[in-house]
């Protein structure tokens, strides 16, 4: 079986070591490595290639959110589960823009955690339930800010605005190959020219996109 790496960081040494217990129990997962700072897991990504990243939002020397962005700007594989000790952390919005595939607050349960680690893995994208008031803010927020010259949903043909529509409303890749009975491997190229179309970088900012060209109601959006 081939097992999910996962890198770990954290500035807190005893943070590590509990998600370290828990994570070396697991059959399907493997630690390739840990830091200390944000600079740190930007070089570990590039030498260890993990599939997943556990990141602290507040690290030393590089945060967690421009430790995200350096490494997806590297073109970087990894998905990005950040950690935070408030639901009102002014940077979970920054986070998820910057290529975050997942938000969780650092008291989530052991078995949550393990849960968003594998959905991760997979591709899907995951946001804690107690951030999706400040996330949903933040999309009514950008929604009502006037924007000049940007590419517009419209410019989508049909089926590539049902694949949006089914991204903002939080289905994953397999879930939209099902629903409209294509590969999932056809769904991420479908996905790829979306982003370019509407010249967005994840998921998160093609929903918004969605939500300001009224081609899905912010209160259909789900967490992404």
């Amino acid at each position: 079986m081939k097992k999910i790496k996962v890198l770990l960081a954290d500035d807190h040494s005893l943070f590590r070591e509990g998600v370290r217990s828990l994570l070396e129990d697991q059959d399907d997962i493997e630690i390739v490595g840990e830091a200390e700072d944000g600079l740190e897991v930007v070089k570990l990504v590039s030498k260890l290639n993990p599939s997943v990243v556990l990141m602290d939002i507040n690290m030393p020397v590089m945060d967690g959110v421009e430790a995200t962005r350096a490494i997806l700007e590297a073109g970087k594989k990894a998905g990005i589960i950040i950690l935070t000790m408030y639901p009102q952390d002014e940077h979970v919005f920054e986070g998820l823009r910057a290529g975050a595939k997942a938000y969780l607050l650092k008291d989530t349960r052991s078995k949550k955690l393990l849960e968003v680690i594998r959905k991760v893995h997979q591709g899907e994208a995951v946001i804690d339930p107690e951030m999706t008031t400040r996330l949903l803010t933040e999309l009514k927020r950008l929604a009502e800010k006037p924007e000049e010259d940007v590419p517009r949903v419209q410019s989508l043909t049909e089926q590539e605005r049902k694949i949006l529509t089914l991204v903002a409303n939080g289905a994953s890749n397999k879930d939209i190959a099902s629903e409209i009975d294509l590969s999932e491997r056809t769904i991420k190229n479908y996905l790829s020219v979306i982003f370019q179309k509407l010249q967005v970088n994840n998921r998160t900012e093609a929903a918004i996109r969605a939500v300001k060209d009224g081609l899905v109601e912010q209160k259909d959006v789900k967490g992404l």
